[in-house]
């Protein structure tokens, strides 16, 4: 008898705020960052493809795996990253992410994976022209959502 296996090609866009989008991740940080962010994520087996942000928001790629879920991986990452920024003193007071998050879901084609990655990599070049706001309202218009 033939063993079986589950075959899972599900990539999910995240994007998460600092509490009231304040604008605390200061770029002196920020790479630290998103390298502990990459770290702690391969501790937890969760692969983080590609991760970068600005001072208010980060984005983040991930490829789920059969036994994750998106809200798991997105309290994993976001919850330890914030503990790490306070347990270092990175900002005045005590470092918050906003409540949700968005996720979407993106296309395994490789040319679909390399637009993200590439959006995601050139976060401060597109937001020299768009606002969070601006660009969280053209996520969900391109989704459908009101």
């Amino acid at each position: 008898m033939a063993q079986s296996r589950s075959f899972i090609n599900i990539w999910i866009h995240f994007v998460w705020a600092v509490k009231k989008r304040e604008p605390l991740l200061s770029k002196s940080f920020r790479t630290n960052l998103c390298k502990h962010i990459l770290e702690n994520g391969r501790s937890k087996n969760i692969y983080v493809d590609m991760i970068n942000g600005v001072e208010d928001h980060l984005h983040c790629l991930v490829s789920l795996k059969s036994i994750q879920n998106v809200s798991d991986i997105a309290q994993k990452l976001k919850g330890e990253s914030s503990k790490w920024i306070n347990d270092n003193g990175l900002v005045n007071g005590i470092f918050e992410w906003q409540e949700g998050y968005g996720a979407f879901s993106v296309s395994p084609d490789p040319k679909h994976l390399k637009r993200v990655r590439n959006y995601i990599k050139n976060q401060e070049k597109h937001h020299e022209r768009k606002s969070f706001d601006e660009e969280m309202e053209e996520f969900e218009r391109m989704i459908g959502a009101e």
